[in-house]
């Protein structure tokens, strides 16, 4: 877990229990498990066959299938997830950027249209982790890329 910034004199418990401290551990909670769990589920197709959800005009120029390109999404969601739990201040972008993404590519389907509003939904929670991270992950954006 990344070291917890907290205002001068504040205990950690006087952090915990601050609700916008709250709020981020509600965020980076979700943030971590569920690129995590529907990452590995690409693999299986337990939840849903998610070859469906993948626009025809993105996956018929692929050498693969859309079955196969699957598995590189649940790799790049594992690993989305991972960053987020490691460095939430980027990982909070790199899951937006993502949902930004898989938006545009449900926008492309017909019929998908709540599943993209879903996802804006989402997409507007990852930016409100990466604005709380700011807070409480005092690493710089792309650390260690750069350093403060």
């Amino acid at each position: 877990m990344a070291t917890t910034l907290s205002p001068a004199g504040a205990s950690t418990s006087d952090v915990r229990s601050d609700v916008t401290y709250q709020a981020y551990a509600v965020l980076r909670t979700a943030f971590t498990v569920a690129p995590i769990v529907f990452g590995l589920d690409k693999f299986t197709n337990l939840l849903v066959q998610w070859d469906r959800y993948l626009a025809p005009v993105l996956s018929d120029p692929l050498p693969v299938t859309p079955h196969q390109a699957m598995y590189a999404v649940g790799v790049i969601e594992v690993v989305a997830g991972i960053v987020v739990l490691l460095h939430p201040r980027l990982g909070a972008f790199v899951v937006a950027a993502w949902l930004a993404g898989i938006i545009v590519n449900l926008l492309l389907i017909p019929g998908f249209y709540d599943v993209a509003l879903r996802d804006f939904g989402l997409l507007l929670a990852a930016v409100a982790l990466q604005r709380l991270a700011t807070r409480f992950d005092p690493r710089p954006s792309l650390w260690p890329l750069r350093r403060a």
